[in-house]
């Protein structure tokens, strides 16, 4: 039951490791989707990701001693951010990456935390915006576009519709992280908050794997595939979903979506580690304006340069 009383937003050495966390594991989703397309439809990898999510969320929440909530408001609201935060942009993103490059797809998804600042001044009262916050995002955005490869925005133009469907992926993911601070306020648990959305988005996404079920081949997924599958569904699913709502509750809606900018950097990293893809000097360019910006999030960078003013003895 909730208090009533909000903790102030902050970002401590916890929140910092579960920030860290969330970019190392769903970056590396991007290599478990890849190797599990290669045996199965996209639609019932996702599908699968949600379901099998769904089943570890409440699984801990039940060990941990919860329960299904049974207000219907509440799973109304479970269902609006299974929509927003799973459905709806799993399905754009996978669409539009079906006519664009997933390099310019990334880009589109770091426009979260710019969606998200903006959001959050309009509609909470404690995450207004501030030149350094601004700024820190701005950076940001942009070290994930040198890192990516600028080059990749002079297809904008092309494919229309499939880059507004990333574009509008981009902006789902922020009006959900406004929108899940509410279950914090409600007294509602991380881990069941997580198992309610990842459920609700199981639930929602069901249509769109029944059309593929027939194209899925089953008997061609190796040990590698079911791996993949398992890393997506245990790491990138059911442990990130629960440290996603307990993150959004600690540090706000615009420093949860600063993870965005951290996913392509750790995807690009695990490559160079363990595929063997070639680091570019941009990488690190964008890897240093990202780390850069986080650090002007952060604000002790900043105290410690800015030299104190000392009071004059009487």
């Amino acid at each position: 039951m909730s208090t009533g009383v909000q903790p102030a937003l902050h970002m401590g050495r916890t929140e910092w490791f579960i920030l860290l966390f969330l970019g190392a594991v769903w970056g590396g989703s991007f290599f478990f989707v890849e190797i599990a397309i290669e045996a199965l439809p996209p639609p019932i990898v996702v599908a699968i990701r949600l379901m099998g999510g769904a089943v570890i969320l409440w699984g801990i929440a039940l060990v941990a001693g919860h329960r299904p909530p049974a207000s219907l408001s509440l799973w109304g609201g479970f269902l609006l951010m299974g929509l927003l935060n799973n459905a709806l942009p799993f399905t754009l993103f996978a669409w539009g990456q079906t006519q664009i490059a997933s390099g310019l797809a990334a880009i589109f998804n770091a426009t979260t935390p710019l969606f998200t600042v903006l959001a959050a001044t309009i509609f909470l009262s404690d995450e207004k915006i501030t030149l350094r916050k601004g700024t820190a995002v701005l950076v940001g955005f942009i070290g994930v576009i040198v890192m990516i490869g600028p080059s990749l925005l002079a297809g904008l133009g092309d494919a229309l519709w499939a880059q507004l469907a990333c574009l509008a992926a981009g902006a789902s993911y922020a009006v959900a992280a406004i929108f899940g601070r509410r279950f914090a306020k409600l007294g509602i648990s991380p881990m069941v908050a997580g198992a309610g959305q990842v459920s609700s988005g199981a639930l929602l996404y069901l249509p769109i794997a029944a059309l593929n079920w027939q194209g899925a081949d089953f008997s061609a997924a190796g040990w590698q595939t079911w791996a993949a599958l398992g890393g997506l569904v245990l790491l990138s699913t059911g442990l990130a979903y629960g440290l996603y709502f307990q993150l959004l509750a600690r540090a706000g809606a615009t420093n949860m979506t600063l993870v965005t900018f951290l996913v392509p950097l750790s995807s690009i990293l695990l490559g160079g580690l363990f595929l063997g893809e070639r680091l570019d000097p941009r990488h690190f360019v964008g890897m240093a304006l990202i780390g850069f910006s986080l650090a002007l999030i952060d604000g002790r960078l900043l105290r410690l340069l800015t030299p104190r003013r000392r009071t004059p003895a009487i």
